[in-house]
């Protein structure tokens, strides 16, 4: 004979510190502890139901859960869930080509991505801070601009990708993020419009990833518009060690700096040749002893210091699903 349970069995569930209990308990019953035990139909179901939406991706929320009903919807536009729009694991669908910008990205590719983005920022009503776009995910000026005006609380922008984004593009973006404080970005050719830009608009920016070479015309560019940067990450790339005592010899407020699998190389005076750097001299660490924090990786018995070296300084990033998102330095890890 199976035993059935009592009127007093009941489950705990741990649930963030809400406490559930199911079975025949009755109002204003104890539990053997003296507490008062709560009943399911007094559970507040709005908070059970947005805890449950935590757990779904972007992809989930916004192409049904949301649709469900109106309460559903309801529950879809807590600003907890839209502290952070994580679109890292949403790549476009392109062909590279040989002329700008370089690749071409489908209609059906644009079209769902424009799709998520309306759907999104509808739902978040202003309320994301951290924006995150994948590696491969190839945002257009119209995109952009979208998102820009409909997130003007945005505190950290991570976009690796800017072929199909013109200059009148991000300097439109940047003047909507006036809280803008970091930015992970790709290595471009003529800088000092956007570091103008982030200068003119961005009081509090303070954080700066650059995704490929900075050479010395990058690095004066920063010194430049942004002396009060704080950390710099110029991770997995080639860095010419001249840059790198340029960098800390001028940001003087800087307090971390990731120069992690970097190939470091030296250029000396003619008619010697170039030379990688495999062990920091004494000049560049007592430069570097006034930081805070100093990151440095160049063993080759490390990954990702080899795959630097196979790439030569120029990383394939595709080769390396997700690797892209790492960073030493935690606040500017994905």
């Amino acid at each position: 004979m199976t035993d059935t349970p009592s009127s007093r069995t009941r489950t705990l569930i741990n649930c963030d510190g809400v406490r559930l209990f199911g079975g025949g308990w009755e109002a204003g019953e104890m539990e053997d502890g003296g507490l008062p035990v709560s009943k399911w139909k007094d559970l507040n179901t709005d908070i059970l139901l947005m805890r449950i939406l935590q757990s779904f991706d972007i992809f989930e929320l916004t192409s049904g859960i949301a649709h469900v009903c109106s309460a559903w919807r309801s529950v879809c536009r807590d600003p907890l869930l839209w502290k952070k729009l994580d679109l890292s694991m949403m790549k476009s669908d392109f062909i590279k080509s040989q002329v700008e910008p370089y690749v071409y990205v489908t209609d059906s590719s644009d079209k769902t991505l424009t799709r998520i983005l309306k759907t999104s920022l509808s739902l978040s009503r202003g309320n994301i801070m951290t924006l995150v776009f994948h590696y491969n995910l190839f945002v257009s000026d119209d995109q952009l601009t979208y998102t820009a005006e409909r997130c003007p609380q945005l505190k950290r922008l991570v976009m690796p990708a800017w072929n199909r984004i013109k200059k009148t593009g991000i300097c439109k973006a940047i003047r909507c993020w006036k809280e803008l404080e970091s930015l992970t970005m790709p290595s471009i050719a003529n800088p000092p419009y956007l570091l103008e830009e982030i200068k003119r608009n961005c009081k509090n920016f303070s954080e700066l990833k650059i995704m490929g070479p900075c050479d010395m015309f990058f690095a004066s560019t920063l010194v430049e518009h942004l002396p009060q940067l704080k950390v710099l990450s110029l991770r997995c790339t080639t860095l010419l060690k001249d840059v790198l005592i340029f960098i800390l010899d001028h940001l003087e407020h800087l307090e971390v700096l990731n120069i992690s699998h970097c190939r470091l190389i030296e250029i000396p005076p003619p008619p010697a040749t170039r030379r990688l750097v495999r062990n920091l001299d004494p000049l560049i660490l007592e430069k570097a002893s006034r930081l805070q924090r100093f990151l440095t990786c160049m063993q080759d018995s490390c990954v990702m210091c080899q795959r630097t070296k196979n790439d030569e300084g120029i990383m394939r990033w595709y080769n390396y699903e997700g690797l892209w998102k790492e960073d030493e330095v935690s606040s500017l890890a994905c």
